[in-house]
């Protein structure tokens, strides 16, 4: 019969090896290298979006600052809200840090995601977390830059729900891509990464 420390081990085991397998997909050595498959550099984007303040911003609104984007729309059910809210954690926990940390949520769903929609529904978290939206061919070019996908789904009774990346885009201060945080990513992996993103593109905005 297993001792209780042998299975605790072997269960240690198991989760670093799922970490490792996480990380080496999506930061290490194992990422995607394909052309045209990650994120454009923020530098090399074209777009014009509107805050919830109803100010226009861009690229250039992030470039400077290392920023966190997240595609998503206010009538989501479940994945954007729990994904706001694991953001206002991350930023909760950054604490001073997350002062120059650009935040934003820029909506999939123009049609019904107004200034004023946008601006209610970001009250509901973080007071960083700023909402962007704007008409359809300025999502989808928005969208292209940073390789999000998404799409509409009719329902029956004429309703519609939105399909769309999940994950939370990262980017350091020079405006080159860091990272995905997949959907759910436990904090103490979220955090140490924007951590890093924050660092590293500091020292590569003074180089």
């Amino acid at each position: 019969m297993m001792s209780v420390a042998k299975i605790a081990a072997i269960g240690a085991a198991a989760v670093f090896a799922a970490l490792f397998v996480g990380w080496w997909q999506v930061d290490g050595p194992g990422a995607d290298p394909a052309p045209g498959k990650r994120p454009m550099p923020l530098s090399s984007m074209d777009f014009s979006l509107t805050d919830q303040d109803g100010q226009e911003v861009g690229p250039e609104t992030l470039i400077g600052h290392p920023s966190l984007v997240f595609f998503g729309f206010t009538y989501c059910p479940d994945v954007c809200p729990t994904t706001l809210s694991d953001i206002s954690g991350w930023l909760d926990e950054l604490g001073p840090e997350a002062e120059d940390l650009r935040t934003v949520l820029i909506t999939v769903d123009p049609d019904r995601d107004t200034v004023e929609t946008m601006a209610e529904y970001v009250s509901y978290f973080h007071p960083q977390i700023q909402g962007w939206t704007g008409l359809p061919d300025q999502i989808a070019a928005v969208a292209e830059g940073f390789r999000a996908t998404y799409e509409k789904v009719e329902g029956e009774d004429g309703s519609y729900t939105m399909n769309h990346t999940a994950g939370v885009f990262l980017f350091d201060a020079t405006g080159r891509f860091v990272s995905v945080i997949d959907y759910h990513e436990p904090r103490e992996f979220a955090v140490p990464k924007i951590r890093r993103a924050m660092r590293d593109g500091t020292k590569g905005a003074k180089s």
